[in-house]
C-alpha cells in the first residue's frame, strides 16, 4: 500500500512528494478525519481532506497507486467531493487576487499599501 504523501504527489494533488510530505507535517492533511503523517497507508474509500490557503478541499480514494499519473487518468483514481461553499470560496479569492494587481505589475507601492489599509 503506498504511503499519503506519495498518493497526494501521484493524483497530482502537490507539485512535488516533498510538498506533501510538508503538506502532512503541518497537519494540513486529514486522512478519515484523522491528522496524519507523511508514511501513513491509504487504502480504497479512504476520505483525504486537505487545507490549502484556507479552503478545505475533500477527495475520495478510489483506487491506489504508486507512480505518478497523466492528468487525464486522475477521475479513476480519486472523486473529489468538496462542498459548493468551499468552491465559492476559491472563486472568491482567486478573483479578489485578480483584480487588487494585475499580473506583471510588480511590486506595491506605498500609495498602493496605504490605500488597501484605508479600505480595509
Amino acid at each position: 500500500m503506498p504511503r499519503i504523501d506519495s498518493f497526494l504527489w501521484s493524483v497530482r494533488l502537490f507539485k512535488t512528494r516533498s510538498k506533501a510530505s510538508d503538506a502532512c507535517k503541518k497537519n494540513r492533511v486529514r486522512l478519515n478525519g484523522v491528522e496524519v503523517k507523511p508514511a501513513k497507508e491509504i487504502k480504497k474509500g479512504d476520505s483525504i481532506l486537505i487545507r490549502k490557503s484556507g479552503i478545505k478541499f475533500e477527495y475520495e480514494v478510489l483506487e491506489v497507486l504508486s507512480k505518478r499519473i497523466g492528468p487525464k487518468l486522475v477521475p479513476e483514481y480519486i472523486k473529489e467531493t468538496t462542498s459548493i461553499e468551499e468552491k465559492e470560496k476559491l472563486k472568491l479569492q482567486q478573483l479578489a487576487q485578480k483584480t487588487y494587481r494585475d499580473k506583471g505589475a510588480g511590486r506595491p507601492t506605498k500609495k498602493d499599501r496605504r490605500d488597501l489599509e484605508d479600505f480595509l
